[in-house]
């Protein structure tokens, strides 16, 4: 998945709003839109590297939008609306072997009344759900986390996906580790322990669990590495 343009380096100085950053650039100051609702725990420190895109349409409040954020040597994206993007990128080039030879990708699929999935592949044997997941926590060096709050749509879409294999799909999760640092993956039962709980559970019922990490470079984010999952 590559940027428009190669993002401009900058310093965080403080995250408002939800959505809101200020961002020293040189002697400027700017405010970028934030494309992260989640907590970032850990990674709003003052003065950490950050590298934000520059939108050329005028009609845009904020022409900055914060990419990626740099935290002990660590470079992490934080831009969930890229997630996708990262994963879809990664299925056309087959580079996840879980789904190799696939005839058809489909992006936002609807399933039963409230729910849409990220992901439905199709190859000559079967028909696969997947829901993506944008990960940035890690407190335990080389361990990423998830979630870094309490999340009720998580809890949904675990029981969504059940419902979907009764149905005779496969369904995966698929947890984007956006972080060049971690080898492993694990889950944050302090954060939400009910989450924790419930997609134990449903492993056990064929819940199948991908944990990938990222490459990052100013031009663009690219689906990695393969990380162990620890539950």
């Amino acid at each position: 998945m590559n940027f428009q343009k190669t993002l401009i380096s900058g310093e965080f100085i403080k995250r408002y709003k939800r959505f809101f950053v200020d961002v020293k650039i040189g002697n400027n100051t700017v405010t970028a839109h934030c494309p992260n609702t989640g907590s970032m725990l850990g990674l709003l420190n003052k003065g950490n590297r950050v590298w934000l895109s520059k939108s050329d349409n005028p009609k845009r409040k904020l022409r900055y939008t914060l990419q990626i954020i740099e935290d002990k040597e660590s470079k992490i994206g934080i831009n969930t609306h890229l997630t996708n993007k990262i994963v879809f990128d990664a299925l056309k080039k087959g580079l996840i072997k879980n789904f190799s030879n696939l005839k058809e990708i489909k992006q936002e699929v609807k399933f039963g009344e409230n729910t849409r999935f990220d992901f439905l592949v199709t190859n000559e044997n079967k028909k696969t759900f997947i829901e993506v997941k944008n990960v940035t926590l890690s407190r335990k060096k080389g361990v990423a986390e998830f979630p870094d709050a309490v999340t009720s749509r998580g809890l949904k879409h675990i029981n969504e996906l059940l419902n979907a294999n009764k149905k005779g799909f496969d369904i995966y999760l698929l947890y984007v580790i956006q972080r060049n640092d971690c080898m492993k993956f694990d889950l944050a039962k302090d954060i939400d322990p009910n989450y924790c709980e419930l997609l134990i559970k449903a492993v056990k019922k064929n819940l199948n669990i991908l944990c990938y990490d990222c490459k990052f470079s100013t031009k663009g984010i690219k689906l990695n590495r393969k990380i162990k999952f620890n539950f």
